[in-house]
């Protein structure tokens, strides 16, 4: 029985270690409350994919209240300032705005959107880069138990800094998946997203519930290699960022194994039984001589852990 428990448990630790390693990949879609058909179509999907609403949308509180009920993570999608000159949501944030002002356009987003835990910006460059005007938001977010995930729409975002001195979280978006409508560039950045969660252990990927996005998800996500798992944003929070210099993994591809026996008679084998305690040793070993377990020895040595945010 002691040989019993001890496989056992080197069995269990190999499981959890392959776990640890594995690639964590996130993938947030925005934009939610307008277009109900092609976001019921998102909320088929694993619940591990979250979403982020827009607090003003017509269909905001509905669409927040099914993706919650349906597992999914709910975000509340804020409205901030651009740099470029375009059409703005009711209530979008600038970087002049009065606190009492943002404070009041958080609360009204929160009661709008049900069961929100955290925030990402809705467009946002002239707001994020606005130290004084991120510090305004944070403050207000101190408030709140949201952990603010920043979309990145500009390089020199104020947000980590911003968040010093309070209790928000910050997470941060390395890749969007539809700044086109075109099929084979939402694959092709699809496919980034995998290779960056692969290589630096996590990555966050931002799309949209266009039907193009919507179409590549539902053909892209059941094909994930076995070296990822999904996850919601709020399970990064407090994990450590890897930085890696090495180049981004080669894409995935499944193979049909060849079987070079085809067409040969099988000949009869008697089996014999083999003893409870070798048979397991033998698994133990094959584990521990494993594909997975190589992968984890040759791509997670070497690497640098920071707590700090990458971009």
């Amino acid at each position: 029985m002691s040989h019993l428990r001890k496989i056992s448990g080197m069995l269990t630790g190999l499981l959890i270690a392959c776990s640890a390693y594995a690639g964590k990949l996130s993938i947030v879609i925005d934009d939610f409350g307008y277009r109900p058909t092609q976001e019921n179509q998102v909320l088929q999907m694993p619940p591990a994919i979250s979403v982020a609403v827009l607090p003003n949308a017509p269909h905001a509180r509905e669409m927040a209240t099914k993706a919650h009920q349906r597992g999914h993570e709910v975000l509340i999608h804020l409205p901030m300032a651009p740099i470029s000159k375009q059409p703005l949501e009711k209530d979008t944030l600038t970087p002049d705005m009065p606190s009492s002002e943002i404070e009041r356009i958080i609360r009204e987003a929160v009661a709008r959107v049900p069961y929100a835990v955290g925030l990402n910006n809705h467009m946002g460059s002239a707001m994020t880069s606005s130290l004084p005007g991120m510090q305004k938001v944070m403050q207000v977010l101190n408030h709140y138990n949201f952990y603010f995930l920043d979309s990145m729409t500009i390089g020199n975002s104020q947000s980590t800094r911003a968040a010093q001195g309070t209790s928000v979280k910050i997470l941060k978006r390395r890749v969007f998946l539809d700044d086109t409508q075109n099929e084979a560039d939402i694959r092709k950045q699809f496919i980034r997203a995998v290779r960056l969660a692969q290589r630096d252990g996590s990555a966050i990927a931002i799309g949209h519930p266009h039907p193009t996005t919507v179409k590549v998800l539902q053909q892209m996500l059941p094909t994930l290699p076995a070296d990822i798992i999904l996850v919601r944003p709020s399970q990064l929070l407090n994990e450590p960022q890897i930085i890696s210099n090495k180049p981004l993994p080669p894409e995935s591809k499944p193979t049909r194994a060849r079987n070079p026996f085809r067409g040969v008679q099988i000949c009869p084998v008697k089996v014999l039984p083999v003893p409870a305690i070798h048979a397991l040793g033998v698994v133990a070993d094959s584990i521990t001589d494993s594909a997975g377990v190589r992968y984890i020895k040759t791509n997670f040595s070497g690497l640098t852990f920071t707590l700090g945010n990458t971009p």
